[in-house]
C-alpha cells in the first residue's frame, strides 16, 4: 500500500495552478488546504484562484485557440490524446491513490476506473478524427451547392465536482483536445489534487502552452467568475441542480453554450420475479459505491410488496457486511465521505428520516469509533417504512442512503418512480422482458440500467431529464456539445 507521506506528487510544497504553460501561484497570493477525509491530515496547500485568475486563465485559452492550437490537424490532436492515454497508464496507480487520499474512494474503486479512464481517451482520440459535416441537397432554384462544416466553439470553462477526480477531468478535457477547442477547468476545491497532476500531465504529452489550463479555488469565486465570463463560449458543469441553475443564469451574459450533469434521486425497481441473489448487491451498490456520491445513484429503492420486507432486509444485511475504513486499505469497501460539510449534510438526512418516522435497517449515524474518529464515515445505511413524500425520498443526499419504499403494481411504479424533478438514472431488476421493456420506455431518465446498475462506456452517452440537467456526456453526443454547425451555400452558377 502507498502510504501517504511516500506520494510523488505530495512533496510539501504549495501547489500553483496552471495558467498558459506556466506554473503560477494566485494573482492574491492565497492558499487553501485539501484533506485527507479518512484521517482530516492536510495533504497540501493549493494555491486558491479568483476571478483574476480565471481573466488570466481565458485570455491564454483564447490566444491558443485562434494561435498554434487552430493549426493542428485531427491527426496531430489524436495522437496528443493517445500519448496522455499513454502517460495516464504509466502513472495510473499514482493518480488513483492521489484521488483516494484526496477525496476518500476505495484504493480498490480508482484503481478500478482503469479501463474506464483509458477507455474515455482512447475513444475521444478516435473521435478526432471522425468528424465531418455534410453535403446536403438543397431545394432552391437554379443551381447551389450546399454543405456543412463541423468547428469547435471555442473556450470551454469546464467546472467538475469532487466525487471521481480523474475520470471527471478527463469528462471534460477529452472532448476539447479531440475537437481543438481549449480549456480552463475548475476543480472542486475539496479535491483538486488529481486534475493539477493531470495538468503535468498534458504538458509532458506536448498539449501547447494555453490549450488546457487549471484553477483551482472555490465555487463561489472562481467557478463564479468562470461561468459568467463574456470570452468563455461554452461551460461544461457536473455538480448540483441548484449550483446548476446559478451557471445558466451566468452564461446569460453573452449567452454561451451550457451543458449541466446535475444531480439524481434515480428509481431501481425490484420485482419480485427477479434474481434476487443478483440484485441484492446489484441494488446495494447502486447506493453504496463511493459512500453514495454519484448524481445517478438508486437512492429510491421501489421493492415489490410480496417481498418487500425479505428484500430490505437482505440489503441492509449485505451494507452491514461491507468492510468501511480508509480508503488507502485495499480491504476497505466504503470510504469516508469527502468533507466535513458532507458529513453535517448526511447526518443531518439521517436525523430527518428517523424525525419522519423512516425505521433504520442498518447504519443511521455517524462512525466514530478507533481508527474511524477522525475521517467522515456514514456506514451503509437502509431506511424501510420510506413514504413518497418524505425528504429522504425526494431530496438529494449525496451518501449512502437507501430510501426502501413498497409497490404493487407496474403502472403505479411507474407513476411514483417518475415523481420527481430528477431524472439521471434508473434501474430495474426483472426477468420479465415485457417488463423491461415497458419500463424501459416509460422511465423519464437519461439511463436506464436492467439487471444491472452505473454501467457505463465512452461510446454510450450519459445525461439526463428535467433536472437532473441537458446535453450528453460520452458518446458521440458528447463531442457535437464542444462543436458549432455552419452552413456554407456555393451559387455555381
Amino acid at each position: 500500500m502507498m502510504k501517504t507521506s511516500r506520494h510523488p506528487f505530495l512533496d510539501g510544497k504549495p501547489k500553483r495552478m496552471l495558467i498558459d504553460g506556466k506554473w503560477l501561484e494566485a494573482a492574491s497570493g492565497k492558499t487553501f488546504e485539501t484533506h485527507n477525509p479518512a484521517t482530516g491530515e492536510v495533504l497540501a496547500r493549493v494555491a486558491e484562484g479568483d476571478s483574476e485568475d480565471i481573466d488570466r486563465a481565458v485570455a491564454a485559452a483564447r490566444r491558443a485557440f485562434t494561435g498554434p492550437w487552430s493549426k493542428f490537424k485531427p491527426f496531430e490532436r489524436q495522437a496528443l490524446l493517445l500519448k496522455l492515454a499513454e502517460l495516464v497508464e504509466r502513472h495510473f496507480d499514482e493518480l488513483a491513490m492521489l484521488d483516494t487520499l484526496d477525496m476518500g474512494a476505495p484504493i480498490s474503486r480508482t484503481r478500478g476506473s482503469r479501463l474506464r479512464a483509458l477507455g474515455m481517451l482512447r475513444y475521444y482520440a478516435g473521435q478526432a478524427v471522425s468528424m465531418h459535416g455534410e453535403t446536403i441537397e438543397n431545394s432552391l432554384p437554379g443551381e447551389y451547392m450546399s454543405f456543412t462544416l463541423k468547428e469547435p466553439v471555442g473556450v470551454v470553462g469546464a467546472i467538475i465536482p469532487w466525487n471521481g477526480p480523474l475520470t471527471a477531468t478527463i469528462w471534460k478535457i477529452g472532448p476539447a483536445l479531440a475537437t481543438g477547442c481549449t480549456v480552463v477547468l475548475k476543480p472542486a476545491e475539496e479535491a483538486p489534487l488529481t486534475p493539477l497532476r493531470l495538468a503535468e500531465l498534458c504538458q509532458e504529452a506536448g498539449v501547447p502552452p494555453g490549450v488546457v489550463n487549471v484553477v483551482p479555488g472555490y465555487g463561489e469565486t472562481a467557478g463564479a467568475a468562470l461561468a459568467a465570463h463574456r470570452d468563455v463560449d461554452k461551460v461544461a458543469f457536473t455538480g448540483s441542480h441548484l449550483t446548476g441553475q446559478k451557471i445558466i443564469q451566468a452564461s446569460a451574459g453573452n449567452l454561451k453554450r451550457v451543458s449541466l450533469e446535475l444531480g439524481g434521486k434515480s428509481p431501481d425497481v425490484v420485482f419480485a420475479d427477479a434474481d434476487l441473489d443478483a440484485a441484492v448487491p446489484g441494488a446495494g451498490m447502486a447506493v453504496f459505491a463511493n459512500s453514495g456520491q454519484i448524481c445517478s445513484a438508486g437512492t429510491r429503492l421501489f421493492v415489490e410488496r410480496k417481498i418487500y420486507d425479505e428484500f430490505a432486509g437482505r440489503v441492509a444485511a449485505y451494507g452491514k457486511s461491507l468492510r468501511v475504513g480508509d480508503g488507502a486499505d485495499p480491504e476497505t469497501q466504503v470510504g469516508p465521505l469527502v468533507s466535513a460539510e458532507q458529513l453535517d449534510r448526511v447526518t443531518g438526512y439521517l436525523a430527518i428520516g428517523r424525525q419522519e418516522g423512516a425505521r433504520p435497517l442498518s447504519g443511521g449515524e455517524r462512525l466514530t469509533e478507533g481508527a474511524l474518529a477522525k475521517g467522515y464515515f456514514v456506514p451503509p445505511t437502509v431506511f424501510a417504512d420510506v413514504r413518497d413524500d418524505m425528504r429522504i425520498a425526494q431530496e438529494e443526499i449525496f451518501g449512502p442512503v437507501i430510501s426502501a419504499i413498497p409497490f404493487d403494481d407496474i403502472e403505479e411504479v411507474i407513476t411514483r418512480a417518475n415523481a420527481t424533478s430528477f431524472g439521471l438514472g434508473s434501474g430495474l431488476w426483472t426477468r420479465d422482458v415485457t417488463k423491461a421493456h415497458k419500463l424501459a420506455r416509460a422511465i423519464r431518465a437519461g439511463s436506464v440500467w436492467i439487471n444491472c446498475y452505473q454501467a457505463m462506456d465512452p461510446a454510450v452517452p450519459f445525461g439526463g431529464y428535467k433536472m437532473s440537467g441537458y446535453g450528453r456526456e460520452s458518446g458521440k453526443q458528447h463531442v457535437e456539445e464542444y462543436l458549432n454547425v455552419k452552413s456554407v451555400w456555393i451559387r455555381t452558377a
